[in-house]
């Protein structure tokens, strides 16, 4: 036994560089593998949950078909980057005369997320006639990019919010 031990020594020895260049490589593969899984993981449980306030101007709206239920926020809930969210609704017009709608997304908070996030809707453009009721479905989505996870990270972005203002134009 002791022989071997001697053996073995002897090899170390006589291959100092190998030994060391092979322990450098295992330290420093541990050490990217580590810190990848890391990273990775953080992007993985990466999200933020939101609200959005509806300012309704010439219309008003309504969670349901009969408008009954009126509504003046929309629970986004947990937004992933790379994902998008609806939220459909119906929007009944309260103006006197035909008008067209018109979408605006103001005061998100924090004020940099809106140079990542986007608003869209359902919306065609059809003039819509005194007490016409419209379904309408609005889309909140956020890109997958290096940019918008680094800025949420950067910033630690827990939450955001918005309004959303739908006004009639005539």
């Amino acid at each position: 036994m002791m022989n071997q031990f001697h053996s073995f020594i002897a090899f170390l020895r006589s291959s100092k560089k190998t030994v060391l260049l092979t322990v450098i490589v295992a330290i420093a593969s541990i050490t990217v593998t580590t810190t990848i899984s890391i990273l990775l993981s953080n992007i993985d449980n990466l999200y933020v949950p939101s609200l959005g306030t509806i300012k309704a101007i010439g219309v008003e709206a309504y969670w349901d078909p009969n408008c009954e239920n009126e509504t003046e926020i929309i629970d986004w809930g947990t937004i992933w980057p790379g994902s998008s969210k609806n939220a459909t609704f119906y929007l009944q017009s309260v103006s006197n005369f035909e008008a067209t709608l018109n979408l605006n997304a103001t005061n998100w908070n924090p004020a940099n997320i809106s140079d990542y996030m986007s608003l869209s809707w359902s919306y065609n453009g059809t003039p819509l006639n005194p007490g016409e009721i419209i379904q309408v479905t609005l889309t909140l989505s956020a890109p997958f990019s290096d940019s918008f996870i680094r800025y949420l990270i950067v910033n630690d972005v827990k939450n955001f919010s918005f309004d959303i203002i739908i006004a009639v134009s005539g």
